[in-house]
């Protein structure tokens, strides 16, 4: 077992973290007061490569392994979880979901724009009615001569106002499937289609410098060749994509935790009570050491992912598992960071309000702490068991 890092890994975790530092931080308590989010960084991150970190090199991508799409999500979410979630819709839910779905046509057509930033993508499952029951769907997709007409809208969508293209899951509508069991399909849609909207959500709770909002669909019509992997097969798309966004946050959710350590061993060496700085205090040091062990056991679980990730491997128990520990250890640091600052950890003069408010996102998002223990248990009972995949992710190196 070798578990040491590249010198390409550790050359990327330098790259990411620096433009994390000199890209995201400046102003960024400024945009989250005023929940501002900044189209200019999206820009940003694809000129420097990083939306396209694990995409093969042919594509325009820059060809580096699945291990450091994670260490991306970690520098960049150490920084910003507004930046972390560009990478996980973007890069995890978007790009990689259709590398592993498209055929090649496809991906020659849009693969090269997402890698380079040139387009910005989103990923369209949540409806008002369908958050972690997925199935109950309502979005519909019904076939008309050589493509599809949706009708639906999509909620609680990251970069809704900015993507310049969606992988939508649909309801496939007509004939007598209707009253079987509900049939899905994926396509990719063009936010300039004719029919397609979309609106802001205000007044979140967290991760106010990034793009969150509803889009709607009024007769959109798509092209049969905008449809990943072929009818029936949209579950099975959404279910991939899960897997490569769950990363993505699991990853991230280290970042969150490497930054709470920042800030509390800064300030448990630098505040005193009592003449000694309060870091000498073993309650305090409790709590850092608790964030010690998140973030290596958090490392190490992300980093299995990412090599069953280049290797082949199915990995759907493995991610759920990170994300699951990973998210609520995130969430657990950052609380104990609040408490470490005292009445000051309670205003944003310091950033540790905003990882705790951050940080409970993601206990929701991409499957509910709810959710993944019961996956974890079904594993352990026998009640759940991984069917071979129809399509897989490339393995690498791409070559």
């Amino acid at each position: 077992m070798d578990f040491s890092l590249s010198t390409e890994h550790n050359q990327i975790r330098e790259a990411a973290h620096k433009f994390a530092q000199s890209e995201i931080v400046p102003g960024l308590r400024e945009r989250d007061r005023e929940a501002r989010s900044d189209r200019g960084m999206l820009d940003k991150m694809g000129a420097a490569g990083f939306l396209g970190v694990c995409v093969p090199a042919k594509y325009g991508g820059m060809d580096a392994d699945y291990i450091s799409l994670g260490i991306v999500c970690e520098e960049l979410e150490r920084a910003d979880t507004s930046a972390r979630v560009v990478m996980s819709v973007h890069t995890g839910l978007h790009t990689m979901t259709l590398m592993q779905w498209g055929t090649e046509e496809q991906k020659a057509r849009w693969l090269p724009d997402l890698a380079t930033g040139k387009k910005i993508a989103g990923f369209a499952l949540t409806e008002p009615n369908a958050g972690s029951d997925a199935a109950n769907i309502r979005t519909t997709a019904i076939r008309d001569g050589d493509g599809y007409v949706l009708n639906g809208s999509k909620t609680w969508i990251s970069l809704a106002n900015f993507a310049d293209q969606f992988l939508v899951i649909a309801r496939l509508a007509g004939g007598s499937e209707d009253s079987k069991r509900p049939r899905y399909a994926a396509f990719i849609v063009d936010r300039t289609l004719r029919g397609f909207s979309s609106k802001a959500i205000h007044g979140k709770l967290g991760v106010r410098a990034g793009d969150t909002g509803e889009i709607f669909f009024d007769n959109v019509r798509v092209g049969e060749d905008c449809m990943l992997g072929e009818e029936g097969d949209g579950f099975r798309v959404a279910m991939s994509a899960l897997d490569h966004g769950r990363f993505t946050v699991a990853s991230g959710s280290v970042g969150i935790i490497v930054a709470c350590l920042d800030a509390c061993t800064k300030y448990a060496n630098e505040r005193t009570v009592g003449g000694k700085p309060i870091g000498t205090k073993q309650l305090v040091q409790q709590m850092i050491a608790s964030m010690v062990q998140g973030r290596d056991i958090g490392r190490l679980l992300y980093y299995q992912v990412g090599w069953m990730k280049n290797v082949g491997l199915r990995h759907t128990r493995e991610v759920s598992l990170a994300k699951w520990t990973n998210c609520a250890a995130a969430f657990d640091a950052a609380n104990k960071a609040i408490e470490i600052h005292g009445a000051y950890g309670y205003a944003d003069e310091f950033p540790v309000e905003r990882y705790f408010r951050n940080s409970r996102g993601a206990v929701i998002y991409e499957g509910t702490h709810e959710i993944h223990t019961i996956v974890q248990a079904e594993y352990e009972l026998g009640m759940r068991a991984d069917k071979p995949l129809k399509h897989t992710l490339p393995t690498w190196p791409f070559s």
